[in-house]
């Protein structure tokens, strides 16, 4: 399995601290975001290699914070090319991107470079094992008017059945956590949804179409959750990892 970490964004709602200066290295617990990602992933015992995808911009960031971090599994920062918030490829483009430049063909897992999370990713590796499927990993925010900031998921036996990006009227309050497990026969059904011209900007975006055409999972946890998009996230995580370190 190989592991995708989405870092291309430009995370302006955070300016001006991340004017200069990446979203998932900004600390959290004395430790930058993404370091605290990847020791998750680290959890799955058959991980080949870790891809780390940014923009031009922000590239020699991660390349600098790489030299000082003790990886377990190999990491590869790659530019997407992007310079701006105007010419980015989006979350699902950024996959299609390092899919084809670095010919991946096997499971992967794919997580936003901007979420903190107490699940074990191992459990959801295995839950994937015996799904054979598609899996996407939700919480459940457990409010309404919450749920009209997230990407929200429907789901009937466990399996997806409708996907809706920051919906008005909110039909659940499962949102995406931005972490998820793809089996092989899905990098062409990606390459598929590309070529067709379809919205590269969200994932979520991918799930709709992709639900319709295979199994997906969900995975659901109660287990501590930060999607970090602001300052008050950034604030809260920050104080909820401090009790734990």
């Amino acid at each position: 399995m190989d592991a995708i970490i989405l870092a291309a964004g430009y995370a302006t709602r955070l300016y001006p601290t991340t004017k200069d200066k990446p979203k998932p290295l900004l600390n959290v617990a004395q430790k930058p975001i993404i370091e605290h990602i990847i020791r998750k992933i680290d959890e799955i015992k058959d991980i080949n290699k870790i891809y780390i995808v940014t923009n031009e911009k922000f590239q020699e960031h991660f390349s600098e914070w790489l030299k000082n971090f003790d990886a377990k599994n190999p990491i590869e920062i790659i530019s997407d090319g992007t310079k701006s918030n105007d010419d980015r490829l989006g979350a699902l483009g950024d996959i299609h991107f390092v899919i084809n430049s670095k010919n991946i063909d096997s499971e992967l897992i794919v997580v936003a470079g901007d979420n903190l999370f107490e699940l074990s990713l191992r459990d959801v590796a295995n839950f994937f094992s015996k799904k054979k499927s598609n899996v996407i990993v939700l919480h459940d925010v457990k409010d309404f008017e919450l749920a009209k900031h997230y990407g929200i998921v429907e789901v009937s036996d466990n399996l997806v059945v409708n996907f809706e990006e920051k919906p008005i009227s909110p039909k659940s309050t499962l949102a995406s956590t931005g972490i998820y497990i793809f089996p092989k026969k899905t990098i062409e059904l990606i390459k598929k949804y590309i070529a067709q011209g379809n919205n590269p900007d969200k994932t979520g975006s991918f799930i709709e179409w992709l639900h319709k055409r295979e199994k997906v999972y969900s995975y659901i946890t109660d287990k501590k959750w930060y999607d970090i998009g602001s300052f008050e996230q950034l604030e809260k995580a920050d104080r909820h990892y401090k009790t734990k370190s």
